[in-house]
């Protein structure tokens, strides 16, 4: 099936459609071909997209209970072998066999999995690459397993806070879809026989009614090509970006999207430096995780750090940074403590998105409510003001 990977070139990011028969065949066909993976997706038909979503290898909860084994006084293969044999997906079961095969011929966790960059992400590997040195395999482990929780809570709550507009703006627009396509043609045909004089708004509200009375079907299929084109547009990877790009420049959503980004940043390079992994190092792995936007940004601040400039400068002149950020990058300077440090900045980066998020929903869906009302309120007004004015001649 086809495969649409989001690849690093030296100077870009791109994407490319590869022919694979799963997502790790697709990733070391991208990575024998020079590519940088940062993330791959099925680009077939949607039942095949759902398929391959069903079968996506669940890392969170491979390393939860890989760790959990481990501290159990389990060896790394013993741990591995176990979780191997409950497992019922095929799939996943061949890649941890086939790491267990790798481990028995002596190659280090780190090397055996990332064969596999579909699977287990270059962060993933990194920190297990630097915890193998000492040992702390557990750690890192569960250093990820933190890190993607953390994420994951973020994320959830952001979709969890856009259900109910979503809900209400797709109950208001079936609503007005009835009003619009069944009641106004019905009352259109009831006054185009009477002569009575219209108001200008009801009578264009009540034309369209008669243009869609003697014309629904070609309404209807132009109706049903625009949202075709519409979906199709958007699952588009280009057209999503360049949407994303004019977003940036939405001064309120703009900077919340900025904050989101570096608190990704941050808990992501704490997440590395805890594990061992040198600053710039580190930086440059995170580097793919970040929007255009901000990547320039960064890695303008990592060409400062090698000439030698303190991180806290770099990161702040080149608008990386918040004021609380700042001092928090400087304590951590003094202290040494970096990847604690960032890991407080995205915590505290975090608690403020959630905070912006419910005040947002509890700002926008009065709003939202009272929005939807006008506008079947005015259209139902515009249907029976004809009949207002009847009843008022005849008083």
């Amino acid at each position: 099936m086809q495969f649409e990977v989001k690849c690093l070139t030296s100077d870009s990011i791109s994407f490319q459609n590869i022919e694979a028969a799963n997502e790790s065949e697709a990733a070391v066909l991208a990575r024998n071909r020079g590519y940088v993976v940062l993330s791959i997706k099925p680009s077939g038909a949607p039942l095949e997209r759902f398929k391959s979503q069903r079968s996506k290898f669940p890392l969170v909860l491979f390393s939860q209970e890989l760790l959990a084994l481990l501290d159990a006084g389990l060896s790394l293969v013993e741990g591995l072998e176990a979780l191997s044999e409950k497992e019922r997906h095929a799939e996943s079961k061949k890649i941890l066999d086939a790491i267990v095969s790798k481990l028995y011929e002596g190659q280090p966790l780190s090397a055996a999995m990332q064969d596999y960059p579909a699977v287990f992400p270059s962060l993933f590997v990194a920190t297990l690459r630097a915890s193998e040195k000492t040992g702390g395999v557990s750690e890192a482990m569960g250093r990820y397993v933190a890190y993607q929780t953390q994420l994951d809570y973020v994320r959830k709550k952001i979709v969890s806070a856009s259900i109910y507009p979503f809900l209400l703006m797709g109950v208001g627009g079936l609503v007005v879809l009835f009003l619009m396509g069944y009641v106004v043609p019905k009352f259109s045909v009831v006054y185009e026989g009477s002569r009575t004089t219209l108001p200008f708004m009801s009578q264009l509200l009540l034309n369209w009614g008669t243009m869609l009375q003697a014309h629904g079907q070609v309404v209807l299929i132009v109706a049903v090509a625009l949202f075709a084109s519409g979906i199709y547009g958007f699952s588009r990877p280009a057209l999503r970006a360049w949407l994303l790009q004019r977003m940036w420049h939405i001064p309120a959503i703009g900077e919340r999207m900025r904050i989101y980004q570096l608190a990704r940043f941050y808990k992501t390079l704490a997440m590395l430096l805890n594990g061992g992994i040198p600053i710039v190092q580190s930086i440059d792995m995170v580097t793919g995780l970040m929007q255009p936007v901000l990547r320039t940004r960064l890695n303008e601040a990592v060409a400062s750090i090698k000439e030698g400039k303190p991180i806290s400068q770099a990161m702040d002149s080149h608008g990386l940074t918040t004021p609380v950020a700042l001092r928090m990058l400087r304590v951590g300077e003094r202290t040494g403590d970096m990847g604690e440090m960032m890991d407080r900045i995205a915590t505290f980066y975090d608690e403020e998105m959630a905070r912006w998020v419910e005040w947002f929903t509890k700002m926008f869906e009065p709003i939202l409510m009272a929005l939807i009302g006008c506008v079947i309120g005015v259209i139902v007004v515009l249907m029976y003001m004809p009949v207002f004015d009847l009843a008022g001649s005849i008083q």
